[in-house]
């Protein structure tokens, strides 16, 4: 039971700080994008929402992918 609860803490973990990162590359890096969708991108909600779920799902499967069969 403690292994599952480490790893699903992990995985809040890393996908939080993804979405953080995410978020600070949205503000700094593609200001450009901005020019295209301009009202999806200003929701800054949506975008660290989506970038936190896509980055958990490729955590979660890297996890599965190189974690032993047991």
């Amino acid at each position: 039971m403690a292994g599952r609860l480490t790893v699903f803490a992990l995985l809040t973990f890393l996908g939080f700080f993804g979405g953080v990162m995410f978020y600070f590359a949205y503000k700094r890096v593609f200001p450009f994008l901005l020019q295209i969708f301009p009202e999806l991108l200003n929701a800054e909600w949506f975008l660290t929402g989506m970038a936190g779920a896509v980055m958990t799902v490729v955590f979660i499967t890297v996890w599965a992918t190189i974690s032993p069969k047991q």
